[in-house]
């Protein structure tokens, strides 16, 4: 019997074509994979459309919608799941689809940064790519990002440039991969099922605010967010978690009122006991803010919607857990096993 996979496309520059006014979304599931499912027979190619738009414009409710999709696609012997989507927030969606609850099957997010109508366009070989990994023997029960011949765990892809071929990374991190002559060869493997977040209740969708912290920043934007009455904050800091000492007492503030993550603006982790001035990172963990560990600011706030719409309550210990297990898993005792391929 053939491996049955599930093509879902959300939209995104994979699905773009230009009429001469700019790209937009033109292609659904079945266009995208006409082509792959010719030349992969021996699998059983199931294609759905979830949306056809920009990423910019997907939501929280369609991310659940996709989640559940996922888990009736396993419960019926699905052997693994690709989505398409627009690579803007696919770091984004990923990573909550990863949270929403560890899948029985691989499921591989992918995209392209050059659309369908270009000369030569980068969709096709990565979604081929993502094919491949899902029906790979060395693909776990996980949420990976497949660009550019790379494979990345969703809580670790990053998009670090606009328009380059490879502007996704794992950063700090090691990457789940990569792909070779038309296998996954795995680099590490499979990390640990993160502690899963229940669905979203009601309809009402949690406010979780970005606030990017830049030189001489006073305090305007905070004061305000306090009587706005946000569900959340995540304060991109700068450095290794720092900000304006005349900032910290509102942040404080804000604190006591709802969880506030302390990432950095830069992507990288966030020092938790280096820096005692006031402003600095000791200072406002001590008033109340959470640390982000290597989560980007965009992860954190995913991560606060998730906790915060599923209802459980408990927030700020369940944060810190997630945070925690992600950060620690850049230690060095925690760095990739010898190269692992998978068989041809």
């Amino acid at each position: 019997m053939r491996p049955k996979i599930k093509i879902v496309s959300l939209g995104g520059t994979i699905s773009m074509r230009s009429e001469g006014a700019g790209l937009n979304p033109a292609l659904g599931a079945e266009a995208l994979a006409a082509d792959l499912a010719r030349r992969t027979p021996q699998v059983e190619l199931i294609r759905q459309d979830l949306g056809r738009v920009a990423s910019a414009n997907l939501d929280l409710a369609l991310v659940n919608r996709l989640s559940g999709l996922i888990a009736g696609f396993a419960a019926e012997g699905g052997r693994g799941v690709i989505v398409t989507q627009g690579t803007d927030t696919l770091e984004e969606t990923a990573f909550l689809t990863e949270l929403l609850g560890t899948p029985a099957l691989p499921v591989a997010f992918t995209g392209a940064m050059r659309g369908a109508s270009a000369d030569s366009p980068d969709g096709p070989a990565n979604l081929a790519d993502a094919l491949a990994f899902v029906t790979s023997p060395s693909a776990g029960a996980e949420v990976v990002v497949v660009m550019n011949g790379q494979v990345h765990a969703a809580r670790h892809a990053q998009k670090t440039d606009t328009t380059a071929l490879d502007a996704f990374s794992s950063r700090s991190h090691a990457p789940r991969g990569r792909l070779h002559e038309g296998r996954f060869i795995a680099l590490r493997p499979p990390f640990p099922p993160l502690p899963s977040v229940g669905p979203r209740r009601g309809d009402a969708s949690p406010r979780v605010w970005i606030a990017t912290i830049g030189l001489d920043m006073d305090e305007t934007l905070f004061t305000l967010g306090e009587d706005a009455g946000p569900d959340g904050w995540v304060i991109a800091a700068l450095g290794a978690g720092h900000v304006p000492e005349k900032l910290a007492p509102v942040l404080g503030r804000l604190a006591r009122k709802a969880p506030v993550v302390l990432c950095s603006r830069t992507g990288g982790m966030v020092c938790e006991r280096t820096y005692g001035y006031a402003g600095a990172e000791i200072d406002l963990l001590s008033r109340g803010l959470l640390a982000g560990g290597s989560l980007s600011p965009a992860k954190a706030r995913v991560a606060l919607l998730a906790l915060l719409g599923d209802g459980r309550g408990d927030v700020a210990r369940r944060f810190a857990e997630l945070a925690a297990r992600v950060r620690d898993e850049t230690s060095p005792d925690t760095r990739p096993s010898p190269l692992e391929t998978a068989s041809p």
